[in-house]
């Protein structure tokens, strides 16, 4: 039996492959077609995913019916033909029978039944689904229950993507850049008023104007000298609503597990703010849109729960590769940056070693070319990948976060002067912990701290801006012979 969980149609298209109950193969239509967070599939990712089997049956991650009647009442048209998933789908040559889930379901059981739990309370904060655009459920073995949701137009997630286009970045791609522009701007300057010209009040978490057609009218007086504010400010209103929300998910569901799912689960430097309100806290590695092809077949299929201790978020392109951690290691202690393809690629928007840019974090010099090498703004931070039993002698985890295997929050540095290239402007770090798993960047890491007492190197994507992650071997040579780094693959 195989089955194809799929998202596309919308943003950052996704196929996600189970033969029988065990899921092997996952990955963004991006990395195939080479179009930064690709909205359709493309046949290079449907060949690929077909080298496991045709599909005997297709999880949609959305109801098409109900979409079309949110888009009509926004004014967008009547889009039944756009919505039409079989025609869609016929495109690629996929014609098995279809199963549609709900949107939030689908994030809902992706983050769930990957978790571990037996029960917990869940999370979905996004930008849009059918209607939904905040829901809390309750999760009890396999069960799901949605115990209360929030509907579009008031949505937290448009909000924030229309704040990104306010500073002059791309929505629902650079909405992380923003974040990392937050800690250099004051939170307290422009608060208050943004608050009061967007939210109802933090209680009832409603909206006073819809933010689906952007903001671009919201102040006209600020300038791009006033962006780093812009940006504090609506971190800070982010924050000061998912408080909001964890708050009225304890109401609902006693569990102390939370699961933290949709695209505003991205958000690191906010989700430190779950240990207030509970013991543990899972955040699946892909808990966007593109997850939810893996959360569409789950919720259909809820025995098929995956074991975290099994889990794995490298399920993409398989890249074979003989290189050694002791060239890697050699070249690094030397040169100080090379990137680093090989094994199955990330499914998720993170490098985790895998399709990673390396680095010494210890130069002064490194950030600054490092972004040169991505083409980024200066201003632009990047993670640590650290031994995770050593996390505590190094950064102030924050509290509930015993770990950050998928670079899901930010934790203080506490020796920021010894390591320059992995800490932020606000003294903090997005930390990615690597377990004693056995695996080949782990061993990597190991051999490292062994050669230079260094317990971290800076990991970020392989990638430049407005480009996708390197997926392949000819897309690892393109990056080395266009960017002069060595890439080990």
């Amino acid at each position: 039996m195989i089955s194809w969980g799929i998202s596309a149609n919308s943003h950052d298209a996704a196929i996600a492959v189970f033969v029988d109950e065990h899921l092997v193969f996952a990955s963004h239509s991006e990395r195939f077609s080479g179009i930064k967070n690709d909205r359709n599939l493309c046949k290079e990712l449907v060949a690929y995913a077909k080298s496991f089997g045709i599909p005997d049956r297709v999880y949609w991650y959305e109801r098409p019916f109900l979409k079309t009647l949110r888009q009509f009442y926004a004014g967008q048209g009547w889009k039944s033909r756009d919505n039409n998933i079989e025609i869609y789908l016929a495109r690629y040559g996929i014609n098995a029978p279809i199963t549609y889930v709900d949107h939030h379901l689908s994030h809902a059981a992706g983050g769930y039944f990957t978790s571990g739990f037996n029960e917990a309370c869940i999370v979905v904060v996004d930008a849009i689904g059918e209607w939904d655009t905040v829901s809390i459920w309750e999760a009890k073995g396999d069960r799901l229950k949605k115990k209360w949701s929030l509907r579009y137009p008031h949505s937290i997630g448009l909000f924030y993507s229309a704040m990104t286009q306010r500073v002059g970045l791309k929505p629902n791609e650079d909405e992380y850049i923003l974040m990392g522009m937050a800690a250099y701007g004051n939170p307290e300057k422009l608060n208050f008023e943004m608050s009061h010209d967007f939210i109802d009040n933090y209680d009832n978490l409603k909206f006073i104007r819809s933010c689906h057609r952007g903001s671009m009218d919201w102040r006209p007086d600020l300038t791009v000298k006033d962006s780093f504010e812009i940006a504090a400010a609506t971190q800070a209103v982010y924050e000061m609503y998912l408080h909001s929300v964890l708050i009225k998910a304890q109401k609902f569901v006693k569990s102390k597990n939370l699961v933290l799912m949709g695209g505003c689960a991205l958000n690191c430097s906010a989700n430190r703010l779950t240990g207030k309100y509970f013991d543990n806290t899972w955040i699946m590695p892909n808990p966007g849109d593109a997850g939810s092809a893996v959360g569409a077949v789950l919720a259909k299929n809820p025995s098929w729960r995956i074991d975290p201790r099994e889990f794995t978020p490298y399920l993409g392109y398989d890249m074979k590769s003989c290189v050694t951690n002791e060239e890697i290691v050699d070249y690094l202690e030397d040169n100080k940056i090379c990137g680093l393809a090989r094994g199955p690629a990330e499914y998720g928007p993170r490098a985790l070693g895998n399709r990673s840019l390396l680095a010494d974090p210890r130069g002064y010099e490194i950030k600054d070319k490092v972004n040169a090498i991505k083409q980024r703004q200066e201003f632009r931070p990047f993670a640590p990948a650290i031994l995770e039993e050593l996390v505590d002698l190094y950064f102030d985890m924050p509290t509930g976060w015993s770990n950050s295997r998928y670079m899901q929050v930010i934790a203080r540095c506490r020796h920021p002067q010894l390591y320059p290239a992995i800490v932020h402007r606000d003294g903090t770090s997005r930390v990615q912990t690597v377990p004693n798993d056995g695996s080949q960047f782990r061993q990597l890491l190991e051999l490292w701290y062994a050669r230079t007492g260094c317990p971290m190197i800076l990991n970020t994507s392989l990638n430049i801006k407005g480009q996708p992650m390197v997926n392949d071997r000819a897309d690892a040579k393109n990056f080395e012979h266009h960017y002069g780094v060595k890439v080990f693959n």
